[in-house]
């Protein structure tokens, strides 16, 4: 089996982006070493703490986030990067050459009850004319990524990751610490019969996107005449890697319960690294009106709605949303 290094010099990977992303798969490995602890490790529970999101953090959350802060701001090649659980910008090394923003522990409120986590990362090129510690810095077009991934946390670990040439999948090996190339150049199926979503929240939803999920339930009795089922993990991590496995819908639309909010995830640590593993799997990702790797972002931590997965399924949903 081929391991990640190989596969991503054989992609003609610049080294010190390679760099970056060894940088980042040694702060999973740690990371993945403290989740099969779980409560051994005391790494389990809630602090008296919000992020800048409002969202109460969890321990691992901070864990997680730490050793990803310290080691890619130890990194001489990152310039800079955007958290999740940071309010803004940390400043790295002002001649690095990359930026990476993540979401260290996506899926948190899975952690006490055992189920699947992962932490998402998205690396750009640094821009020469921006101070290196300017939130100016992260205002690029998820089509800018030169690298975005995955590490899901689960039975085994798992690393999704694109560079552009593809999207991969590989497994951490951890008798030897290493991860093997164990899915290569995933490819979407474009029809699909399983979509995930949230539906405790369909009451909040526009009425087209109720509409077309009420399609979806309704299965051959309604007008697309075929069966389609629900699966849901509340983590977006856990549920983009069903869909790359086995193809799927994937959506967190937009909603009314917060005005100010009317959007959940995050555009530039979660929807565009996601979206652009999707896209390099044959498979669409957009919002509500655009594609989501198109959207110039204003804030740093700017939320956008998610439609992605199958392609032809992503269209049948759009479809709905252009009445």
């Amino acid at each position: 089996m081929k391991n990640l290094f190989s596969v991503l010099r054989s992609d003609q990977v610049a080294d010190d982006l390679i760099q970056v992303i060894e940088t980042i798969v040694d702060a999973s490995k740690e990371i993945a070493f403290r989740v099969r602890q779980g409560a051994l490790a005391g790494v389990l529970g809630s602090t008296q703490d919000e992020n800048i999101q409002g969202e109460t953090q969890k321990h691992l959350d901070i864990i997680s986030n730490q050793l990803l802060k310290d080691l890619l701001l130890a990194c001489p090649a990152v310039a800079a990067i955007a958290s999740e659980e940071e309010d803004t910008v940390v400043a790295g090394t002002s001649t690095g050459k990359y930026l990476v923003a993540f979401d260290p522990l996506d899926g948190s409120s899975n952690i006490d009850i055992n189920g699947q986590i992962g932490t998402i990362f998205s690396i750009y090129r640094s821009q020469d004319l921006i101070p290196h510690g300017s939130e100016l810095q992260f205002q690029q077009t998820g089509s800018q990524q030169v690298c975005a991934g995955y590490v899901l946390y689960g039975p085994s670990t798992l690393l999704a990751i694109t560079t552009g040439k593809g999207t991969r999948c590989f497994t951490l090996d951890s008798t030897q610490g290493i991860f093997l190339l164990t899915a290569d150049l995933i490819q979407l199926a474009p029809q699909t019969q399983e979509f995930a979503i949230n539906t405790s929240n369909a009451r909040f939803w526009s009425e087209d996107m109720r509409a077309y999920i009420d399609d979806l339930v309704l299965g051959e009795t309604g007008p697309r005449q075929k069966r389609f089922n629900m699966r849901w993990n509340a983590a977006m991590v856990g549920d983009v890697h069903r869909v790359l496995t086995r193809s799927g819908i994937f959506l967190y639309p937009s909603d009314s319960r917060n005005p100010k909010q009317p959007a959940k995830l995050r555009l530039l640590y979660e929807a565009n690294p996601m979206a652009l593993l999707i896209e390099n799997a044959g498979g669409k990702a957009w919002s509500e009106s655009q594609r989501i790797l198109d959207i110039q972002p204003q804030q740093l931590h700017e939320r956008v709605a998610v439609i992605l997965g199958s392609a032809d399924e992503v269209d049948e949903c759009l479809s709905y949303l252009r009445r």
